[in-house]
């Protein structure tokens, strides 16, 4: 078993941030498996190219490439199936695919909400890279798209009912342990945690709850990564 991992970092090769990387890591650790990390940048599409992918997560296993955390979980599951489920079955791995890409959505609702804090944490060139790329994307400065979270936060937490009504009732998406469903939200707010001191939840909030069971798993595997927030 050679397991490697490109993950995305800053000015800090320990300090991992794409919520897409995270999924990954905390789906390794659910399978129990250790995988040699790789830092990357924005700007070395150069050394993950020759795997077919312009993006992390890239998994190496052996001479095999994996790109895309969907495809890696997917891999995972079923390359090493004597090891914990990461769906509990096919019922949940088809429960999965929705929740990737309403975990998707998460993410853009807390892209406007840290944007202009993230280069603070690159390089000059990958700074440079994130601001130019951002600001043509929408069209104005990351500090005006910015400028109104604190307002605009309350209705990203309002888009979080349907996750908090779930853990009204149970721990975790998974039911009493948590699963590839929790990793996939879990990414999300570990990204943020990461790279932004900027606050999106409140304590009392179920949701803030379960993030730190999460930051608490793998023997405080997401708590130990260096970030903004304990």
């Amino acid at each position: 078993m050679s397991l490697k991992l490109f993950e995305l970092v800053g000015t800090d090769p320990s300090r991992p941030f794409s919520p897409f990387c995270w999924r990954t890591r905390m789906a390794l650790a659910h399978k129990g498996l250790s995988a040699e990390t790789i830092p990357w940048c924005f700007t070395e599409k150069r050394a993950i190219a020759p795997h077919g992918s312009e993006k992390v997560p890239v998994l190496l296993d052996g001479d095999r490439a994996l790109v895309d955390s969907w495809t890696i979980a997917n891999y995972l599951e079923d390359t090493y199936p004597d090891r914990p489920s990461l769906f509990g079955g096919e019922g949940g791995r088809a429960m999965g695919r929705m929740l990737n890409w309403w975990g998707d959505g998460v993410i853009g609702g807390m892209f406007p909400l840290i944007i202009a804090d993230i280069p603070l944490n690159l390089k000059p060139e990958d700074a440079a890279y994130f601001r130019n790329s951002r600001e043509a994307r929408f069209g104005r400065k990351l500090e005006e798209i910015m400028a109104s979270r604190d307002k605009a936060v309350e209705g990203f937490r309002k888009s979080l009912d349907p996750l908090r009504l779930t853990l009204r009732t149970q721990p975790f998406l998974g039911g009493t342990a948590a699963n590839y469903a929790d990793y996939i939200v879990f990414g999300a707010f570990q990204w943020a945690r990461v790279v932004s001191p900027f606050r999106l939840l409140m304590e009392d909030d179920p949701v803030y709850a379960w993030r730190q069971r999460l930051l608490d798993a793998f023997d405080g595997l997401a708590r130990k990564s260096p970030s903004y927030h304990g």
